[in-house]
């Protein structure tokens, strides 16, 4: 197994120092994933940008929360699922919502329910969503900005649940109590 560095503001690149500074910033100390990212400022770089980017998407908190963990889940990412439960408790996303994505059991409305559908229809079929499929989504509310916001979103668990798959990335602290795996919930 490779080992990755989880780097700090003394042993990152140049490049990613005041990166990592945004990131301790933002979240009161360094979450792994930024550690791990550092190795690469334009991937760390282009990550915080899809972060605020998608944050700032036509998306509320629980529609925000459903796309990350759909995908982290689907993804089966054992840093994001427990570090979005926890950002979802910060961002007061009702907890019934996040125990159904990570128990892969119904959410409470039929709008949240289609975005999750379209969500890993658009993942699982790697962008080629049939027509009725999206006409779904669209019937359910949504709009086609919503369309590309999901994609946006998608962009951004990409890099962090590959990331954390090749780099094992250990939980954070603060995020350990919400531990996940899939095969624990397959059990």
């Amino acid at each position: 197994m490779t080992e990755f560095i989880l780097h700090d503001e003394t042993s990152a690149p140049e490049e990613s120092k005041p990166l990592l500074e945004n990131s301790k910033a933002a979240f009161g100390r360094l979450p792994g994933l930024h550690r791990v990212m550092a190795e690469s400022p334009a991937l760390l770089e282009g990550y915080q940008t899809l972060h605020r980017l998608f944050q700032n998407s036509s998306f509320d908190k629980d529609e925000l929360t459903v796309v990350w963990q759909a995908i982290n889940v689907e993804n089966e990412c054992h840093y994001c699922v427990p570090a979005h439960t926890g950002i979802a408790k910060q961002m007061g996303v009702d907890d019934e919502i996040t125990n159904a994505l990570r128990d892969e059991t119904p959410l409470p409305t039929a709008k949240l329910e289609a975005l999750r559908t379209f969500t890993l229809k658009l993942v699982r079929q790697n962008g080629f969503v049939a027509d009725e499929d999206v006409q779904a989504f669209l019937d359910a509310g949504y709009t086609h900005q919503n369309i590309l916001d999901v994609i946006l979103g998608y962009s951004q668990k990409i890099m962090s649940n590959y990331t954390n798959h090749l780099a094992r990335t250990p939980v954070d602290k603060v995020f350990e109590k919400f531990a996940w795996s899939k095969t624990d919930k397959a059990a």
